[in-house]
């Protein structure tokens, strides 16, 4: 898929080809399913929590 274009996750940092855009934020597929399946106990939580902040914060600027 040539014509594809990558993006920077604002979870993992790396430049992607798959995933979602959420209010102009690139969220890859990788991310997007460990979010997903990760328990709300457990520390990553917490981490991609921060990370989707940055959304929030980008909206109010």
């Amino acid at each position: 898929m040539d014509n594809q274009t990558e993006h920077v996750c604002i979870i993992c940092g790396q430049d992607k080809e798959e995933g979602i855009c959420i209010l102009s934020q690139f969220i890859c597929e990788a991310c997007e399913s460990e979010m997903v399946h990760t328990n709300t106990e457990e520390v990553k939580y917490r981490f991609f929590i921060h990370q989707m902040k940055q959304i929030s914060e980008q909206v109010n600027v």
